[in-house]
């Protein structure tokens, strides 16, 4: 994988520690129910968090799937970094995430700015 990404148990804390959010425009889903929660408004919260954070810095977004290459296209800027693919789901994978290095990608962005890399692996 990208990186050595894998968690080794799940807890991505040290990601939210280093400044990573991750974000989905439904906020929740239940299980085997995809997009139940759609139309619940999530998406306006979550474009706010967005627009909010881009006060302070511009971002990093990895944009998996077209549902959120969609809803996050008009909050983008050109001082952002913006990585576009293919959900890492089983089902979609292969169309388009293996490969696209999302995690390297963002750490080469970061250290052009003169910023510390992410330490994905938190080991």
């Amino acid at each position: 994988s990208d990186l050595d990404t894998r968690p080794t148990n799940g807890d991505l804390s040290h990601w939210a520690q280093q400044g990573v959010l991750l974000l989905n425009t439904s906020l929740s889903v239940p299980p085997g129910a995809a997009g139940a929660h759609a139309r619940w408004g999530w998406d306006k919260l979550a474009a706010q968090a967005v627009t909010e954070a881009q006060r302070h810095r511009p971002l990093a977004f990895i944009l998996w799937g077209n549902h959120a290459q969609k809803a996050l296209s008009d909050l983008t800027r050109p001082s952002d970094l913006v990585i576009a693919s293919a959900h890492p789901s089983p089902l979609s994978a292969r169309r388009g995430f293996f490969g696209s290095r999302p995690f390297s990608r963002v750490n080469a962005w970061l250290a052009a700015r003169g910023e510390a890399p992410i330490d994905w692996a938190g080991r």
